[in-house]
């Protein structure tokens, strides 16, 4: 798919889901051929020409100033993810071949992994299309399949539609699904010509229809909290908090920090889970100090 079909598949699926109730437009007859609003009703909204917005949603972003794209923002009423998505879909039709060259970071500096094995909440590191770069020790023992995977790095979003396990994982499997191709689809709009991230994203179109459906919705997220439900295949049931820190140094790099609320059933878990990792460690350390 080229960078003018994902303008136009966005734009008009957008467009697709605002009636003109909702955009405070008149609604005159009974025989509206589309559920959404009109080509026109959107030009209008945004006060430019409905030749000017057919080109915008036939994929043409070329010169487009920036109070353009924040006039079409409003009038199809984005929210902030939606609003980032089309500025960098808006940049990326003008970007040089510099820029379209970059890749999604892999590579860690080794002071980053200082940093979380400093953090006593389980927490990892993950580039921008879901490679797992680094964790700490809990965050290892809280994502134990995952880690497990044969795929180095292993990758979020791999493991969530082609490992069988993901779906007992994640108690709303569901949501953390669409979730994740919300924030792919993000990362795919400010770095369209990552190659890793295309490639991962044929992967999962050719292996996946479950991706493949949410891929072809255009939905876009910035996934930098929230809550998860797990099922862990050792403490059982857990319900955490998350934040996901940028790393300002490290373009595209996140910390990942999932924690318990306090006094709670998950804590508690929590603490066995981080005893059972210890374990494992020093029984991983007294085998190998026997060979």
């Amino acid at each position: 798919m080229t960078h003018s079909d994902d303008v136009r598949r966005f734009l008009t699926s957008r467009r697709a889901r605002i009636t003109p109730q909702e955009a405070g437009l008149p609604v005159y007859g009974g025989n509206r051929r589309v559920t959404g609003l009109r080509r026109e009703e959107v030009a209008m909204l945004a006060g430019m020409s409905v030749d000017y917005y057919v080109r915008l949603e036939r994929g043409n972003l070329s010169g487009a100033s920036d109070g353009v794209i924040e006039a079409l923002a409003r009038a199809l009423k984005l929210d902030d993810a939606e609003t980032a998505h089309l500025f960098d879909l808006t940049l990326a039709a003008t970007a040089s071949p510099r820029v379209r060259r970059k890749r999604s970071p892999r590579a860690l500096r080794p002071s980053v992994q200082r940093v979380i094995d400093a953090i006593t909440a389980a927490a990892w590191v993950r580039n921008d299309r879901g490679d797992v770069l680094a964790a700490n020790e809990l965050g290892r023992a809280l994502y134990l399949d995952l880690m497990a995977e044969r795929t180095i790095p292993p990758n979020t979003a791999r493991f969530t539609f082609l490992n069988p396990k993901a779906q007992e994982f994640f108690a709303d499997w569901e949501r953390s699904a669409d979730d994740i191709v919300a924030v792919l689809r993000s990362t795919a709009g400010e770095n369209p010509y990552d190659k890793d991230l295309t490639d991962l994203v044929g992967e999962l179109s050719t292996r996946s229809e479950e991706f493949r459906i949410r891929w072809a919705r255009h939905d876009v997220k910035l996934h930098r909290n929230g809550r998860k439900r797990l099922n862990h295949p050792i403490v059982g049931d857990l319900e955490l908090g998350f934040e996901a820190l940028e790393l300002p140094g490290d373009q595209g790099l996140r910390i990942n920090v999932y924690m318990a609320d306090p006094g709670t059933p998950s804590e508690d878990a929590l603490k066995v889970l981080a005893s059972w990792a210890a374990t494992q460690r020093e029984i991983t350390a007294t085998l190998k100090e026997k060979q």
